[in-house]
């Protein structure tokens, strides 16, 4: 019989609204597959990507960093509103006027790297997008880090003497350097059966195929 577990690897960052929008057409294309296939299931396992590597480790100004690296206001603007126009019809509101901090992401990176150590990391994922997106919290923040897993579960001083700790650090950013060495580019990239790549925040249409390939090229 034909295994039905795949693992889909994530690659993505918080700080990038497109993969929030990702994220939600991904659970519609696992959808799409288990009208069809009532027994799939997936391992989702995320992978760090830093969207602005330079970004300093206190974070920087939002608008400001937007600005310049898009041209101006007008720019920024419009793009804002073709993010929130692809968002809507998967109930992703964004509220970027909340946003004041662009975030490091890598103390996020460690913790989602800590959390699905212990299992699905994706509702600590889901909060902090929502915190970063629709909140405007600064998720590069560790007081925040330790309030958002704390809310999502895990065991508050377990997780602040980690956050407190230079653990995985290392490990983060090679695996990160990893991605960039495999050629990533764009976020989100899916992984899918650790074969098949998609870039971008794809159709769930498209994610559905992919994923009913990965299923097809296993069997015998």
């Amino acid at each position: 019989m034909m295994e039905r577990m795949l693992t889909i690897e994530i690659v993505s960052d918080l700080v990038c609204p497109w993969c929030f929008i990702g994220l939600r057409r991904l659970d519609a294309a696992i959808a799409e597959v288990r009208r069809e296939l009532p027994d799939f299931d997936c391992v989702k396992r995320w992978r760090p990507f830093f969207l602005n590597p330079d970004t300093p480790p206190e974070g920087e100004p939002y608008r400001p960093f937007l600005e310049k690296k898009f041209g101006g206001p007008a720019a920024v603007d419009a793009l804002f509103e073709r993010v929130r126009a692809a968002g809507r019809p998967w109930g992703v509101e964004y509220a970027f006027e909340k946003i004041e901090v662009r975030a490091n992401t890598l103390q996020a990176h460690r913790l989602i790297h800590w959390a699905q150590q212990r299992g699905d990391a994706r509702p600590l994922v889901e909060r902090l997008f929502i915190g970063q997106f629709q909140r405007g919290e600064h998720v590069g923040d560790v007081a925040l880090l330790l309030q958002v897993a704390v809310e999502c579960g895990y065991p508050g001083e377990e997780v602040a003497a980690y956050l407190a700790s230079s653990q995985d650090v290392d490990a983060v950013r090679a695996m990160e350097a990893e991605g960039r060495q495999a050629g990533i580019r764009q976020v989100p990239t899916f992984i899918i059966d650790g074969r098949l790549v998609v870039i971008g925040a794809e159709d769930p249409a498209v994610l559905a195929s992919a994923i009913q390939r990965a299923l097809a090229d296993r069997r015998p």
